[in-house]
């Protein structure tokens, strides 16, 4: 008899699949939204709808930097799933959250806010961004989301 992929398993795999939907031509990142095992919202990394493509304005470098060396247009994946379930009145409260790269601490706040209690992630933005510590999962914690790190299933 074929196992049944949890929905765990099944909302990381349509992150990791939505990350390909990603205009950046640094780091492809995917978010998913659950509530109540239901997907409420999703997302990916990549400018506002109705600037530029990065990976077409852009194709060699990416989108001009910041003052902190980060993409100047870029929404993260995780922003993106909370600011359109947010334009569309979904409550966050008690949601959990699947995304490719964990958290940076603007979004951690963010997620903390919307009152998300539970984030999955895959690969280590600290590791990405060559960073002593994930601050945003430190944040996390400290407040009391829990955070777990997404080994293959």
């Amino acid at each position: 008899m074929k196992r049944r992929p949890s929905f765990d398993e099944i909302y990381m795999n349509l992150a990791t699949e939505l990350a390909e939907r990603s205009h950046c031509v640094k780091a492809k990142v995917g978010a998913v939204l659950a509530k109540d095992t239901r997907i409420v919202s999703l997302g990916y990394n990549g400018p506002p709808a109705g600037t530029h493509n990065c990976d077409e304005q852009w194709p060699e470098t990416g989108c001009p930097r910041d003052s902190k060396g980060s993409c100047s247009l870029a929404l993260h994946a995780e922003q993106n799933a909370i600011l359109y379930a947010v334009k569309n009145q979904v409550r966050l409260n008690n949601a959990v959250l699947y995304v490719t790269l964990s958290p940076c601490i603007a979004c951690a706040r963010v997620i903390f806010t919307a009152g998300i209690k539970k984030v999955w992630y895959k690969d280590s933005y600290a590791a990405f961004k060559n960073l002593p510590t994930d601050e945003g999962i430190d944040f996390l914690k400290t407040f009391g989301v829990e955070v777990q790190r997404w080994i293959n299933q």
